[in-house]
């Protein structure tokens, strides 16, 4: 009877351990989740912040002008007939900014993300503290480019036509045991001029 009190204590003592070390485990792993997951958003939104600049500085120059892109004709009372722009130049400038910017990102988010020994305690108040150690993580990222035209009114007559180039880094950050999906806009001015003469409402609404 005593032999089996002993044993149903030990039971009892063991079952105890493993549900304390269970529940630990799923604090760590929540917390530590978390953690890594904040870190790596914000090393991958500064990534792509690097990658798509340079992309754009690869691909814009200084020589380019706004009569390069956009092409201006005018009816008998000097008003804007037609806003017209080279579709092949800008085609060209935004797929080779998209094609640039993904090879960037996926170059620099190989390199694994570094991350203090201090966050993989699962407490946010040591998750900058001790040695950093590298992280591998799979980023997916799509990224797509796009001109935006924008018209201000700049005085009496006349018009400020600015246009944008819009690069939009849709991004899945792969950890071992949840997805998170960020997005990043960078718009970079292109090129702008001053038009006078009246322009067609159908512009100036977008």
């Amino acid at each position: 009877m005593k032999r089996r009190s002993k044993f149903t204590r030990i039971k009892i003592i063991v079952a105890a351990i493993c549900f304390i070390l269970l529940g630990v485990l799923l604090f760590f792993q929540r917390n530590v989740t978390k953690i890594l997951i904040s870190i790596s958003e914000a090393t991958i939104r500064s990534i792509t912040t690097v990658a798509v600049n340079d992309a754009i500085y690869y691909t814009l120059n200084d020589n380019l002008r706004y009569e390069d892109l956009i092409k201006i004709t005018y009816d008998e009372g000097g008003n804007v007939s037609t806003i017209t722009t080279d579709s092949l130049k800008i085609n060209r400038i935004a797929g080779d900014t998209a094609y640039l910017s993904q090879e960037n990102l996926n170059k620099m988010s190989a390199e694994g993300i570094l991350v203090p020994l201090g966050a993989l305690t699962g407490v946010e108040a040591l998750a900058g503290f001790g040695k950093k150690i590298n992280i591998k993580i799979i980023p997916i990222s799509n990224v797509n480019c796009s001109f935006v035209s924008k018209f201000v009114q700049a005085g009496i007559n006349q018009t400020k036509h600015s246009l944008y180039l819009e690069v939009v880094s849709d991004i899945s950050i792969i950890l071992p045991d949840k997805t998170s999906n960020l997005a990043s806009t960078t718009e970079v001015l292109v090129c702008e001029s001053v038009i006078s003469g009246k322009i067609p409402d159908t512009y100036l609404q977008g």
